[in-house]
């Protein structure tokens, strides 16, 4: 295990996937945690370091990445799945401070996060980030206008990285799921047809070949996980 990635938000059911890709693929992998729950579903692992930070402070993302960039494995990716969803009114029955949450949640530790590890990666001359976004961002619908606007910024955010380190040997891409086939998802959606929703594996796939060499060519892409959800 030669390079290191950070998974935020690797305990959640993409995230665990993710993790479990780049483990097989001998990559050291650097978890962040905040809540002791979280530790229940990432079991100990050869290659996987835990670390407790809160990713909505500067500092705390900072240290995360200052642990991760070890001498033997130095940092080469970052992976930003760290975020969440929550329905409400529409804009006129939504408070702005419901609307302002889901850019904290959905924004903020991406941001932080890629700001702390840039410096790693542009010293080194290479490395990839994957952010997260969402079909609505794309496609919207009613009731959901923070979530939206907020996964629609977290696209244009890994944009404007890739257009400012594409010379600098950094990409950076995100990727856009649909429904993904989580217990979460099951459980809040029991009538639905689960079958066509995307698995949190296949989706981890994409995630390992966007961190991987193969993947050199592809920086701003915005890339549809949908399955046939």
């Amino acid at each position: 295990m030669d390079r290191t990635a950070i998974v935020t938000g690797g305990s959640g059911g993409l995230g665990a996937a993710v993790v479990a890709r780049l483990l097989e693929e001998s990559w050291r992998v650097v978890v962040p945690w905040i809540a002791e729950t979280e530790l229940e579903r990432l079991p100990k692992r050869d290659g996987l370091e835990l670390i407790q930070a809160d990713l909505f402070e500067p500092e705390a993302a900072g240290a995360l990445v200052a642990a991760a960039d070890g001498d033997d494995a130095p940092l080469r990716g970052l992976v930003n799945l760290v975020g969440g969803f929550a329905a409400g009114g529409r804009v006129h029955e939504t408070p702005i401070e419901e609307f302002g949450a889901q850019f904290r949640l959905n924004l903020r530790p991406t941001y932080l996060v890629t700001q702390a590890a840039l410096p790693k990666l542009l010293e080194a001359g290479d490395g990839a980030i994957v952010c997260v976004g969402s079909r609505a961002a794309l496609q919207p619908f009613p009731g959901a206008a923070g979530y939206i606007s907020s996964k629609a910024a977290v696209i244009a955010f890994a944009q404007a990285v890739a257009a400012e380190y594409r010379n600098a040997g950094v990409r950076c891409n995100a990727i856009i799921p649909s429904v993904i086939d989580t217990p979460a998802n099951r459980a809040s959606m029991p009538d639905a047809n689960h079958d066509r929703w995307v698995k949190p594996q296949e989706i981890a796939g994409v995630v390992a070949h966007l961190l991987s060499p193969d993947a050199a060519p592809t920086s701003g892409a915005a890339i549809p996980v949908y399955g046939r959800a």
